[in-house]
């Protein structure tokens, strides 16, 4: 029994002898190899992490992060453009309700700007279709139109009586009070279209009218049909510097698929062409100018497209996820 026991403790024992050496000076001596090349990898390991962590960001690294970046900025400002309605569930007719809103998508656009890469200097860099998907301009973002901002040069800026807002916004706000009151008329899709190749911008407006013309509680049936179509703008446009000067050529009503017509008047309006650069010309207040606007590029990208107004208001476009072309090159 005591050999039995005996056994295991001589093992135990010898065991932790070994540890001992191991741990030992002598150990040192006679396996010196071990220890140079435990502690020559630990100590190029320790130089490669520093050097790594102390070596200056590439060009790509860089990149990838400036992208990163931007894109979250995207992101948040179409989701606050989804949320707000493209900009329109701000007005200022209405009451002074989602200003803040406008004002954190204001802050996103001036942060996306400050991020932008430098500006095409050529019309063709934004060639092709945009879709308008925000804007901070009051009173309808049909103004995004070359002909309303044809208007809002011609009426000018200035205040016309303290706390009244300039000529343009008093034309605008009453041009909205006589075809959006009672749900008459809605805008739908808000495009342009640029053939640098023509010199052209085509700017197009959906409407529909009477949309929702049901009397509530006596009935929910449709009394009035709804009809409309897509208002076109053409204009020569340039670009000059960081601008994109433009000359308002025509307009044209062009019949929208799946949305009828006028009843009686119809096929008399739709396909019409007005001389607008001409008859804009005849008109006393213009005093023989010519219907020109501009905006200021802010930011482009291969998606997206930012312009500002002469009054500082801005709108933002993206290349549509389903195009539909230009109807004014179809027609």
């Amino acid at each position: 029994m005591r050999n039995r026991t005996a056994v295991p403790l001589l093992v135990c024992v010898a065991l932790l002898a070994v540890v001992h050496w191991v741990g030992s000076p002598l150990f040192d001596f006679v396996l010196p190899t071990h220890r140079s090349v435990t502690a020559g990898t630990n100590a190029a390991v320790q130089r490669l992490a520093t050097a790594v962590a102390d070596a200056p960001a590439t060009a790509d690294s860089v990149e990838v992060e400036k992208k990163r970046s931007t894109a979250e900025v995207k992101w948040d400002l179409i989701r606050i453009a989804a949320a707000m309605d493209r900009g329109q569930a701000y007005n200022p007719t209405s009451g002074e309700y989602y200003k803040e809103r406008i004002e954190v998508a204001r802050g996103l656009i001036n942060e996306l700007v400050t991020l932008a890469e430098p500006l095409p200097q050529d019309l063709s860099a934004i060639d092709g279709e945009w879709e308008l998907v925000f804007s901070t301009v009051k009173h309808g973002i049909f103004r995004s139109s070359p002909f309303f901002l044809a208007v809002q040069e011609a009426f000018g800026s200035q205040e016309t009586v303290e706390g009244q807002g300039s000529d343009s916004e008093l034309f605008f706000k009453l041009h909205e009070l006589q075809v959006m009151s009672w749900g008459i008329s809605k805008v739908g899709r808000v495009s342009q279209y640029v053939n640098s190749t023509e010199g052209k911008l085509y700017s197009e407006f959906d409407t529909s009218l009477l949309s929702l013309t049901t009397i509530p509680i006596i009935g929910f049936w449709k009394l009035l049909p709804t009809f409309g179509g897509c208002v076109v703008t053409v204009s020569d446009v340039e670009m000059v510097g960081d601008r994109l000067a433009m000359e308002v050529q025509y307009t044209e009503a062009l019949e929208v698929p799946g949305l009828p017509k006028l009843p009686g008047l119809g096929d008399y309006v739709m396909g019409q062409r007005v001389n607008v650069n001409a008859i804009w010309q005849l008109l006393p207040w213009n005093g023989g100018r010519k219907p020109t606007c501009g905006v200021t590029l802010k930011y482009v990208d291969h998606d997206m497209r930012i312009v500002a107004d002469d009054d500082g208001e801005v709108f933002v476009y993206c290349r549509p996820v389903d195009p539909r072309g230009s109807l004014a090159l179809k027609a």
